[in-house]
């Protein structure tokens, strides 16, 4: 299984966020109900791997249409900060 990719991250301010893109190896979504990124932090430095694209690697979002098993399956995600917060905007009710 080919984790899904952090296509867009609009959320600037984040340590691992370069030119609209996520260059941590991998984030984690969500609190249980909430489907914020648990990777996203502000730091002086930007940090993660310039030569990569970010991925989901776990989704703790059991309530979106897209986790299964805790793993999501949608091709991509967007990311953006939305009150205060960085969040999934690929996200989807069942």
């Amino acid at each position: 299984m080919e984790m899904p990719q952090v296509a867009v991250c609009q959320v600037g301010e984040c340590a691992y966020n370069r030119d609209s893109a996520c260059h941590a190896l991998a984030i984690t979504v969500g609190d249980g109900t909430h489907p914020g990124c648990d990777t996203f932090f502000t730091f002086p430095a930007k940090g993660g791997d310039a030569g990569a694209t970010g991925r989901v690697g776990a989704c703790k979002v059991a309530g979106c249409l897209h986790n299964v098993d805790l793993e999501c399956q949608a091709p991509g995600i967007t990311v953006a900060a939305l009150g205060g917060s960085a969040d999934c905007l690929t996200y989807t009710a069942r």
